[in-house]
């Protein structure tokens, strides 16, 4: 299930992540967010917090993700996500070579400190 994160500056998109996370997630939470954001500012500033495991995404809500990264590649400015996994939070930090704006891996106990940085108040 996807839920958005209130209270984060008007240029940030935040969605928490618990249990399965299906297409109807992507279709219905996820990708209108993104897009009305891409299309009132031209970029893109994501918080993902995941509070559930990489492995309890559905293959459709991946393919989605998958199509909504390439066809926004331009547009993500940063992209931090919060985890428990050290490896979805390495893959993130490693994110960054292949895309135009930045990305960044946080542990839980950070999450304050990713809320700073997507928004561009390094601390």
């Amino acid at each position: 299930m996807l839920q958005i994160i209130n209270n984060l500056p008007q240029h940030v998109v935040g969605i928490y992540a618990s249990g399965e996370v299906t297409r109807n997630d992507m279709e219905t939470i996820l990708i209108p967010k993104i897009q009305e954001l891409k299309n009132r500012q031209g970029e893109i500033n994501y918080l993902l917090v995941l509070g559930t495991g990489v492995e309890n995404f559905t293959l459709a809500a991946w393919w989605d993700d998958l199509k909504l990264g390439l066809t926004n590649f331009t547009n993500w400015h940063r992209i931090a996500v919060v985890t428990y996994q050290k490896g979805v939070e390495w893959f993130t930090d490693l994110f960054r070579f292949m895309i135009p704006g930045k990305s960044r891996g946080f542990s839980p106990d950070q999450l304050e400190e990713a809320k700073a940085w997507v928004s561009g108040e390094e601390i």
